[in-house]
């Protein structure tokens, strides 16, 4: 008997913990989106369909920018069927192609009156992109740099920066989220001063890619490391809309609160390979795309 006691008590306490502690953090703003433009990537389905759902909600114009084009329309069927926002649209994009990221920003300021917001969501899956490298390193870092570049999970404290292995094997994996950390360090640093702040916030979901039995070992735990994205799009959304935490540009955001700079690992802070990174970069893609 008192194992069965014990055992439903830590469900419970799991259950309290799950549902309130992580759950308690909600974005205060109430601003509205109305006349705002707001591009999304990666917006099928988790952290990338419910920020763009809650920004929909709030007026805003809205633009999906994926690979897969019938997922994406699904996706703002449901949107639009649930907030009542018809400006809500696709735009082709195919982040693991370095010309299909050109092309994408081409049509885009050809055709968009304005740009106020650029929410890049990530994803986490095994293969190669078109270009030839690793997807999440292609997707996450490069084809994310050059959007946002061109447009104007703390999975990175075991990251590595291996300068020869972007133009060389293009192995380069894990290492992805650390160059996140530092893209976001050395552009906040080069906007200051120009009322354009950028922010990285936590991970939310586990890798859809998964086997039904890892999903089934793995979620319950996975529950208590990351956010559902509906819990996780908060954070998102306190960066995007609450007035006053422009100073806090660079920062690493988790359920809405900036993560102390003293608590970041250091190489994600690390000013000197920030400054590398970025100059090493843009050389690379251009030669790396010949689009320039």
């Amino acid at each position: 008997m008192l194992p069965l006691l014990v055992a439903a008590g830590v469900v419970a306490l799991y259950i309290l913990f799950v549902e309130t502690i992580f759950k308690s953090s909600k974005c205060k703003a109430n601003a509205v989106m109305a006349g705002k433009t707001v591009i999304i990537t990666g917006v099928n389905t988790g952290i990338g369909k419910a920020t763009a759902m809650e920004l929909a909600r709030r007026v805003a114009r809205v633009i999906l920018a994926w690979h897969i084009q019938k997922k994406a329309e699904l996706a703002i069927s449901d949107i639009k069927r649930k907030t009542g926002n018809t400006d809500v649209v696709y735009m082709q994009l195919d982040l693991g192609s370095l010309q299909a990221v050109h092309s994408f920003t081409e049509t885009f300021l050809k055709t968009e009156a304005r740009w106020d917001l650029l929410i890049n969501s990530g994803l986490v899956v095994d293969g190669r992109t078109a270009d030839g490298f690793a997807i999440e390193f292609g997707v996450n870092h490069l084809g994310h740099f050059l959007l946002t570049f061109t447009l104007g999970s703390m999975a990175y404290c075991w990251g590595n920066i291996d300068f020869d292995a972007l133009v060389t094997n293009k192995h380069l994996g894990t290492g992805s989220k650390l160059c996140n950390i530092l893209f976001n360090h050395e552009l906040a640093k080069r906007l200051k001063g120009t009322n354009v702040t950028c922010y990285r916030v936590v991970k939310t979901e586990l890798p859809r890619n998964c086997s039904l039995w890892q999903k089934f070992i793995i979620k319950p735990i996975a529950r208590l490391l990351f956010l559902d994205p509906e819990s996780g799009v908060q954070t998102t959304l306190h960066c995007d809309l609450q007035d006053g935490i422009e100073p806090l540009s660079r920062h690493y955001f988790f359920c809405c609160a900036p993560e102390d700079v003293q608590d970041v690992v250091a190489k994600g802070k690390n000013c000197v390979v920030a400054k590398k990174l970025w100059k090493f970069m843009w050389p690379v893609l251009r030669w790396l795309s010949g689009l320039f």
